[in-house]
């Protein structure tokens, strides 16, 4: 965009013995900073920016949208993707991300593919397609192919869904027994002594003194006979007995 400044020159004209100043307009171009968000591409770019923070904010819009609707369909988001692997046997784990150092990689996932779609535990519609709705077992990552980063938002999100009551899951059933939670349980009541305690014997056989059988008390004397020391007679004990 061009515009005009104008400016004022003074000539100081002589001529039949007078003086006089003349102005004159100066003429100049300038050429103005072109103003932000002026051109299409940039209002393109606005749009899409004002698109992507709106279905940040509130990502279950953007499954409700004609634009979903018109790309998806009725069916879940990982429905026509297709992994690309080397061979025949696909690996058991996918990808870590698709997303590295801020520049998508070759055939990203469901969800790193297309920018509008939000992993957030209020977008119920988006984390229902990633589960069994049968049993409620989320999808393994092979079936959907996401990577294992976004593999584990939407099971941190699943699961979160689950706690603010979202989604609704299934209990394990459980069956008490009355026996375990009375007072009557040997568990719970006061144990008895055992019977060796009751005649003076030790707690557990292995604490009393067992003598050692002769053969074997032989055997080490005879292989530490050169250390053993010479057998003395008891000592005699120093109080009077009566």
């Amino acid at each position: 965009m061009l515009g005009r400044a104008v400016g004022f020159s003074t000539l100081a004209f002589r001529s039949l013995g007078l003086t006089k100043q003349v102005v004159f307009p100066r003429w100049s171009l300038v050429r103005v900073a072109s103003l932000p968000f002026s051109t299409a591409e940039n209002q393109t770019d606005t749009a899409v920016f004002d698109t992507l923070s709106r279905y940040k904010e509130r990502p279950w819009e953007y499954l409700e949208s004609e634009e979903y609707i018109e790309r998806y369909g009725s069916h879940p988001v990982w429905a026509d993707y297709r992994r690309n692997h080397k061979g025949g046997i696909p690996p058991q784990k996918t990808r870590k991300t698709c997303i590295r150092g801020g520049k998508v990689c070759g055939n990203p996932c469901p969800i790193c593919r297309d920018q509008k779609l939000q992993i957030d535990y209020r977008n119920v519609k988006l984390l229902e397609q990633f589960m069994c709705p049968h049993t409620g077992i989320i999808y393994h990552p092979t079936r959907t192919g996401v990577c294992m980063k976004q593999s584990k938002k939407l099971t941190k999100a699943i699961e979160s869904a689950q706690d603010h009551g979202l989604l609704s899951f299934r209990v394990p059933f459980m069956e008490f027994k009355l026996e375990e939670y009375s007072n009557d349980h040997g568990a719970v009541t006061k144990t008895p002594p055992p019977p060796s305690a009751q005649i003076g014997a030790p707690w557990y056989p292995w604490y009393d003194w067992q003598e050692p059988p002769e053969k074997k008390i032989a055997r080490i004397r005879k292989i530490y006979k050169p250390y053993l020391k010479a057998e003395l007679p008891p000592p005699v004990s120093c109080y009077r007995t009566e």
